[in-house]
């Protein structure tokens, strides 16, 4: 007997979504923080359904001061991960490690140091000599860089312990921070804006939230990393051009402590200091790298002496899967 035509669409229907729905790659991505704004175009790609319609199923697990995200990259229990700064991926090359950074989400590093107003301590010139709280990675991190711009020096450092609190108990203190949280918090709960001193404005030329994951992945299904990649950067675009409001509903899901206005603060911080959305995400798309900005940054840690002149720099990433999403408009 002949089915009908309308039964037999019917049954295609239905195969297609069977076969569409087990096509999906399951994607575990670790960040390298609690979640915050400065997280938001992932958890937007996955609220929105922007993993989903790029056929991934994307689990999203936090970072904290007690999880080594590139460890678990490492070990493959991640197929993704955030590295924080352009020196992470550098040291994978410098090891010798099959781990790559396959776009910048962050065309500047929201990096800042905080002081407190009226003490002097306006500017990265004001602060040689002077006492600033960092921390483990920012010692191994930026902070080689200002030592060889500004002339600062180890005698400076005093330990961070993620809080706010010697700050705010001290006139005098000056300590790292991000862009879109700490400024807020010191307002909140001091009652005064900080002297806010980011880093890239004063020529730091590093990338920041790099995706970065395996060789091996890249070797087995580049089509999942250009997935990734290109849904990423929808999630971005989203989240700052759009209703941000379906991603952070998943961000105070995930840390309960993030309020609307810190999470306003942070996606405003983001959008008004071009950290996702300048330099050459006006022509080549978000996620941009370039070969000339890698060399820029390399050889000036060279300078520093944090790596050898010999390093392989061009080892830490490959620019094989940005430059396909399209480019912001003026």
């Amino acid at each position: 007997m002949t089915l009908p035509i309308f039964r037999v669409l019917a049954v295609f229907a239905l195969l297609w979504a069977g076969d569409t729905a087990r096509a999906a790659d399951r994607v575990a991505f670790g960040i390298d923080w609690l979640a915050e704004a400065e997280y938001g175009g992932y958890y937007q790609a996955v609220a929105q359904g922007i993993y989903a319609r790029h056929g991934l199923e994307v689990t999203i697990r936090q970072g904290g001061p007690q999880v080594n995200q590139a460890q678990l990259l490492m070990g493959g229990r991640l197929d993704f991960s955030i590295a924080g700064n352009s020196f992470l991926a550098l040291n994978f090359a410098r090891e010798n490690l099959p781990f790559v950074a396959v776009a910048a989400m962050f065309q500047k590093d929201p990096s800042v140091i905080l002081a407190h107003p009226g003490m002097g301590n306006d500017s990265f010139v004001a602060l040689k000599g002077q006492p600033i709280m960092i921390g483990a990675d920012t010692r191994i991190g930026w902070w080689n860089f200002v030592k060889q711009k500004f002339g600062y020096t180890d005698d400076q450092i005093r330990p961070y312990a993620f809080s706010l609190a010697p700050f705010l108990a001290d006139r005098r203190a000056v300590q790292q921070g991000y862009l879109g949280s700490e400024p807020f918090l010191i307002r909140q709960q001091g009652g005064f804006d900080p002297v806010v001193l980011l880093l890239s404005d004063a020529g730091f030329s590093g990338y920041a939230s790099l995706i970065v994951t395996s060789q091996d992945l890249i070797g087995r299904n580049p089509g999942l990393v250009q997935r990734f990649v290109d849904a990423t950067a929808e999630g971005w675009r989203s989240y700052l051009e759009s209703d941000p409001s379906a991603g952070n509903a998943l961000i105070k899901q995930a840390n309960p402590e993030m309020t609307d206005a810190l999470l306003d603060y942070g996606r405003e911080a983001l959008r008004s200091r071009g950290i996702v959305e300048s330099g050459d995400v006006q022509t080549l798309g978000i996620g941009a790298m370039t070969d000339e900005r890698w060399h820029d940054f390399f050889d000036s840690m060279v300078q520093a002496g944090l790596y050898p002149a010999n390093l392989d720099y061009k080892r830490a990433y490959t620019l094989r899967f940005v430059h396909k999403a399209a480019p912001v408009l003026p």
